[in-house]
């Protein structure tokens, strides 16, 4: 059977839509900076040295991969293939990112990046292409905060971190939904920003123009 037709599964939806909207407002943290549809990496001299303009460069990269969560939530809620939790997921979660695209559009002000165009294909139109896609980008952001988090200022720092639990909880909440394991380590590591950059490129989702 299905899990996300399961009315068993549909039980746990109030218990876990609580949880997760308690989370507030912030950003992901993620060192690299971005032009439309090309990815520059700092240098390691820039990395070891948090300024405000490399808060910039972090917070626009996270502008990027919350612009890509949010429309691709909001398009998979849109086409109307996912059902019963998963699609609860995919409701919350949109609402979540989009609240993640305005704050960090008003921290950055004029600096802030325009919003590249995305083509999603079948993952917002098959319920298990969309967990397997929905997987990889929650967990992407979590380990990129993680790798990333030390390059930034203190204001910027903990301005991400208001957001991180929640990221967590969004990874964690889609794997189960996926039949993978919510939470496989004691601790997560970090990733470096051209792993999480080959992740990105890896869905297709980013369209250059």
């Amino acid at each position: 059977m299905d899990r996300a037709a399961d009315p068993t599964q549909r039980a746990k939806v109030s218990s876990r839509r609580h949880v997760v909207c308690r989370g507030s407002i912030g950003a992901i943290a993620l060192a690299v900076g971005v032009t439309l549809g090309t990815v520059r990496r700092p240098s390691a001299a820039a990395a070891a040295n948090p300024s405000p303009a490399q808060d910039r460069a972090i917070f626009n990269f996270a502008l990027l991969l919350e612009y890509l969560q949010a429309g691709f939530y909001t398009e998979a809620v849109k086409e109307g293939a996912l059902t019963g939790e998963v699609r609860d997921f995919a409701e919350i979660v949109s609402g979540h990112e989009r609240a993640h695209v305005a704050y960090l559009r008003r921290a950055l002000g004029p600096h802030a990046r325009p919003r590249p165009q995305f083509e999603f294909g079948q993952a917002t139109r098959n319920e298990r292409a969309f967990l397997k896609a929905a997987v990889l980008l929650e967990n992407a952001g979590v380990l990129a905060y993680n790798g990333q988090a030390a390059n930034l200022t203190k204001p910027a720092l903990a301005a991400a971190a208001e957001i991180v639990s929640v990221e967590g909880r969004h990874a964690a909440w889609v794997s189960d939904l996926a039949g993978e394991p919510p939470a496989p380590r004691a601790a997560d590591v970090g990733e470096p920003s051209a792993e999480v950059v080959r992740k990105l490129q890896s869905t297709g989702f980013l369209k250059t123009t």
